[in-house]
């Protein structure tokens, strides 16, 4: 959607916490589609890469550190994103950072396209 704001987490989970951080955001993502101005939320889990353009990626077959997951959180304007990430961190923030290796990174700005 033009001119929404969106915010894209990338989480680095600690391999013996995937199950628990899995159901975690199956309930954490549907309260956040319940924000005021929430457009869409998505969760990736990183488990293909490409080795070659133009061929299907390769499954990855050993974690090395971590696992990483990229959330995808859309909203109709960034005062709206602003409460739902002020709820996401009061609600779940401590839960998801014990999970984690390290802090996740918050990339945020207004849709391009």
């Amino acid at each position: 959607m033009k001119n929404s704001f969106s915010e894209v987490k990338i989480f680095q989970v600690r391999p013996d916490k995937l199950e628990e951080f899995e159901e975690l955001i199956n309930t954490i993502a549907d309260e956040q589609k319940q924000q005021d101005g929430c457009i869409d939320i998505k969760y990736v889990k990183r488990f293909f890469t490409l080795d070659e353009i133009g061929n299907p990626p390769r499954e990855l077959t050993k974690i090395v550190k971590c696992v990483k997951y990229f959330s995808y959180w859309e909203f109709d304007k960034k005062e709206n994103y602003g409460k739902g990430i002020d709820w996401f961190f009061k609600a779940y923030g401590k839960d998801v950072q014990k999970l984690l290796i390290m802090p996740f990174d918050i990339n945020c700005g207004n849709s391009v396209y």
